[in-house]
């Protein structure tokens, strides 16, 4: 007489070896990756932020905005002469990182140079570069 088949549990191997444990991945290393991804994207925001401020137009294309930077000189390390114009009056003004100061007021004069139109520096890029390019240069 034969008894009933016998059955296989489900858990219980078919045959043949059991696969190796896989090593768990290192935390540190994962870390050490993502501290150096976080610090690259704060780089690259600092960079760009410097950039935009250093190389920014300094008029939006405010178009009729009372107040416009008709001129700027550095005359040291982070202090500048500045001349603005407001209404039908130029303002000198010396500015430094902790303040600024009106040096003097004088009627509004007709410049030398053609105005140029405040616009985005997207319009015309490669004539706003050069001209930047030429500023830096002193041309």
């Amino acid at each position: 007489a034969t008894g009933p088949p016998a059955i296989a549990p489900a858990d219980a191997p078919t045959g043949g070896t059991l696969p190796a444990p896989q090593p768990a991945p290192s935390a540190g290393g994962g870390l050490f990756q993502t501290s150096l991804a976080l610090l690259f994207v704060i780089a690259l925001m600092l960079g760009l932020a410097w950039l935009t401020k250093r190389y920014a137009p300094k008029s939006f294309g405010a178009g009729n905005s009372n107040v416009k930077l008709v001129g700027a000189l550095s005359v040291g390390a982070r202090e500048r002469i500045l001349v603005v114009e407001v209404g039908e009056q130029w303002i000198v003004v010396g500015a430094s990182p902790g303040r600024m100061n009106a040096l003097a007021t004088m009627p509004r004069q007709e410049s030398s140079e053609p105005a140029v139109p405040a616009t985005l520096p997207a319009a015309n890029f490669a004539a706003w570069f050069k001209q930047t390019i030429e500023k830096r240069n002193g041309q």
